[in-house]
């Protein structure tokens, strides 16, 4: 049996090309003892995987190899099993996309996870509303940024995967939400249609003013998945006792020479602010608690899940690369 997979052959200098990807045939390894083989059906793509596109990448996970398969979550079915722990036919999550077939461990550090899968709970779902990418904004919003009552809430990148989702968490429970997008597109629909109370587009002039126009009395909270100029101006509307969720800095993945960061941190400490970056896998004992309110809330119609969905594996590299650019709204998945 045969297999696609997509390596990396290049280092991206800036926003990642076509070029620095290969999709190559190749044949599917036989199981070993404690190993299944899973028939992959969609793959995420996420910006964070942009990091480790980088000799010696620093960060929270290790760079790419030359040559190597990628690497990201994805879901499938089961085809061959040499465990008792999984069985053919069932459903999992796991993080060997970025390939149509994945031969993983059950051992290791990070196994695949079986999933219900039905008519109303589609194995995608694990991808975007019931998976890791939204128990961040869940956990980002509650246990780090320990969302109060009468909190204004300012989320950046909010037409993406996370603040879309923090933006409707934050208005379902009950408060104020200011959100920056990319376009006019994805502010209209920021405020139209995921309810953020104020929206302004951050390429519109100067973010600061914007933020101060959108929220003249402070914030609160600030969700942050930019950085850069976004955390600079926080940290000025930030009131006194405020709280910053550190999530991501999407303004500098794609950078070639380092961002300027903000001039402005002695604010944290004139203010007595509180800034705490975090990773998902940090809260995963948050994820029963999180997979119950999140179905709860589908189920209700209180949460919508945008998707951006890209059609077969050798599409992957250009919707990587264009989700980078911005041309996404929500989740980007891979259809495999």
């Amino acid at each position: 049996m045969t297999g696609r997979e997509v390596r990396l052959v290049s280092w991206p200098d800036g926003l990642p090309r076509e070029e620095d990807f290969a999709i190559v045939e190749t044949d599917v390894r036989t199981p070993q003892d404690g190993q299944v083989v899973i028939r992959n059906t969609w793959m995420s793509l996420d910006p964070a995987q942009r990091i480790r596109m980088r000799k010696g990448a620093s960060g929270y996970l290790p760079a790419f190899e030359l040559g190597a398969t990628l690497d990201g979550f994805a879901v499938g079915e089961v085809v061959e099993s040499r465990t008792d722990v999984l069985a053919p036919g069932d459903y999992v999550l796991h993080t060997l996309g970025w390939r149509d077939y994945a031969v993983a461990d059950t051992a290791s550090d990070r196994p695949p996870t079986r999933i219900h899968v039905d008519a109303d709970t589609p194995e995608q779902l694990y991808l975007g509303p019931l998976g890791w990418t939204a128990l961040t904004s869940y956990a980002g919003l509650f246990d780090v940024a320990e969302l109060r009552d009468g909190d204004v809430v300012f989320v950046s990148g909010a037409a993406g995967a996370v603040g879309s989702l923090v933006v409707q968490i934050a208005k379902l429970t009950g408060h104020v939400v200011i959100a920056s997008a990319g376009s006019a597109e994805k502010v209209a629909y920021v405020q139209g249609e995921l309810g953020a109370d104020e929206t302004f587009c951050y390429r519109d002039g100067d973010v600061a003013e914007m933020l101060h126009a959108a929220a003249p009395d402070g914030i609160d909270v600030y969700f942050d998945n930019v950085g850069g100029d976004h955390l600079q101006a926080a940290l000025d509307a930030l009131r006194p006792g405020g709280r910053v969720a550190l999530c991501g800095a999407i303004s500098s993945y794609n950078a070639t020479e380092p961002v300027p960061g903000p001039t402005n941190l002695f604010n944290a400490v004139a203010k007595g602010l509180t800034l705490r970056g975090f990773l998902a896998r940090m809260y995963a004992h948050r994820m029963d608690d999180f997979r119950r309110d999140m179905q709860r809330w589908l189920a209700e119609g209180r949460v919508s899940y945008p998707e951006t969905v890209i059609e077969g594996l050798d599409q992957a590299p250009r919707g990587f690369i264009a989700m980078l650019s911005g041309g996404n709204v929500g989740k980007t998945i891979v259809r495999i």
